[in-house]
Parts: structure tokens; C-alpha cells; sequence
């Protein structure tokens, strides 16, 4: 693919096609996000994680649509290459009338080109009307930290038969409904690899192995400057780079190259 030509849904969609892996990061501002785009970042997602990495808080339950559209615009205006995601917070899509406007003031006010929801098979009406409306959905399985006090705190899902199988109908499920990309968060590498092999749409990983259609990382976590214990999956790619930029070119190359995640950073 061209490293000039703006990145759109067919644009990845031929990237999984020809075996072309995507990276993603998310990003939060202008600055950083010009930067993720110099050293070609496919895809950023402006991720509800803001609420840590920026705000401080102790998850991603604060967050607020207020938020996300003004980082979103921010992140907008930085980023002329790679395609521009927004997370939609906690419980900004409980109701298809809520998520549907929600997601209309993403796309209207910051201008993002897809929206990103922690689904299950019950979130499946809403992302066939978002799709029905015209508006991109990546549809986000496996760890969901919206609903971490429900999950019971942030463990590694569908390591039994019976979670696998569920993940893998609520992905052909969430997929047949409209939605135009699946993230999968903290999933055994060999469901990954079932879920990426069985989905006509690309399939982007966090802790789910090195054979789904691409990765995503907090930019903070690679980076080295995340406080606190930080997921097996993540890698310090600042070690050996002279600057920020070179890191983050690091990254787009072993994501490419199927070298991230190693195996040291999968579940298994």
C-alpha cells in the first residue's frame, strides 16, 4: 500500500486481503498524533484510556463524550495519512437512540472516520444501526474495560470451551450486524487466530497473538512511560530507539514484519 495515500476502510480491508499487517496506536493530541502519522501508523485510535493516560484516573469509567470529541478533534488535526478512531465511552451507547447520536456528534464534530464499541452479542442491534446510518463500527471483544467491575477485574478471556465458543459466535455475530473491523483485547493467541481466519473484516490485537490482521498498543505503555505494573503484551519499544519518533517506526516495523507480539507477549 502507499505510505501517502489516506487510509480508509478499503484501505485495510485490502491490507488483510493481501496480508498486509495494520498498526495502530492510539494518541490524544495534535503533536502526537503528527508523529504517529510521519512513521506510518495506520490507524489511531483516540481510546478511552485518555482517562489515564491523561486525566489521571483510575480507569476508563469517567470518561465522558465531551471528552473524546475534544481529543478526537485535537488528534484530527494532527493526522493527514492514518485513519483516525474514537473510542465511545461508558455508557454513551446503552439505548440505539444514545449511540446513535453519540456517534454522530464523533463524526460530525471531530471528524474521526469510525467509532469503536465494547461489545457483546447484545450490542448487535445498535451496530447494525450505526452500519444501516452509515457510520464505520470496530466492534471490541475479549477484555472489555468498560466493564471490568463485571468481569471481575482485568483477566484474560475466553481461555475455557465454553467463553471460546461464545467469543467466536458474538465476532460472525457483531460482523454479519455491520460492524467493519473486531478488536480483540487479551484473548488466548489460538481463539485470536480462529476469530482472524473466520472474519471477512481485519482483526486488530492487544494481547491476542501475532496472526490477527493487526496490533494496537497504548502509545504511553510502548513508549516506557506508563506508570504502574504494565500487561504481559505490552513491550518497551523506547529500549535502543535515540527518540520518540524512532520507537514508534520501531513498532510499525515489527507489527509489518508479524515480529510484535512475540511470544513472551501472548496469552496462551
Amino acid at each position: 500500500m502507499s505510505n501517502t495515500a489516506p487510509v480508509t476502510l478499503r484501505t485495510l480491508q485490502q491490507m488483510k486481503q493481501q496480508g498486509e499487517k495494520i498498526a495502530m496506536l492510539t494518541a490524544y493530541d495534535a503533536s502526537f498524533a503528527a508523529l504517529l502519522d510521519r512513521a506510518g501508523v495506520d490507524v489511531i485510535l483516540v481510546g478511552d484510556t485518555l482517562g489515564q493516560m491523561i486525566q489521571g484516573k483510575s480507569s476508563t469509567l469517567p470518561v465522558t463524550v465531551d471528552d473524546c470529541v475534544y481529543h478526537c478533534s485535537a488528534v484530527r488535526r494532527g493526522t493527514h495519512r492514518a485513519l483516525v478512531m474514537a473510542d465511545m465511552p461508558f455508557m454513551s451507547y446503552p439505548s440505539v437512540e444514545m449511540a446513535l447520536a453519540n456517534a454522530a456528534r464523533m463524526l460530525k464534530e471531530s471528524e474521526v472516520q469510525m467509532v469503536k464499541l465494547e461489545c457483546s452479542a447484545a450490542q448487535e442491534s445498535i451496530v447494525q444501526a450505526m452500519a444501516d446510518q452509515g457510520i464505520p463500527v470496530c466492534a471490541h471483544l475479549g477484555l472489555r474495560p468498560q466493564s471490568v467491575h463485571k468481569l471481575g477485574g482485568y483477566r484474560v478471556q475466553g481461555r475455557d470451551e465454553t467463553s471460546a465458543q461464545e467469543m467466536l459466535k458474538q465476532a460472525e455475530v457483531l460482523q454479519l450486524a455491520g460492524a467493519d473491523m473486531l478488536l480483540l483485547e487479551a484473548v488466548p493467541a489460538d481463539l485470536a487466530r480462529q476469530i482472524t481466519h473466520q472474519s471477512q473484516v481485519p482483526v486488530i490485537g492487544i494481547g491476542a497473538g501475532a496472526d490477527c490482521d493487526g496490533q494496537v498498543l497504548v502509545l504511553y505503555d510502548m513508549l516506557g512511560i506508563t506508570a504502574g505494573l504494565l500487561p504481559k503484551f505490552v513491550k518497551n519499544f523506547m529500549q535502543g530507539s535515540d527518540s520518540v519518533e524512532s520507537a514508534v517506526r520501531h513498532y510499525v516495523t515489527e507489527v509489518k514484519a508479524a515480529s510484535f507480539p512475540a511470544i513472551e507477549h501472548t496469552y496462551s
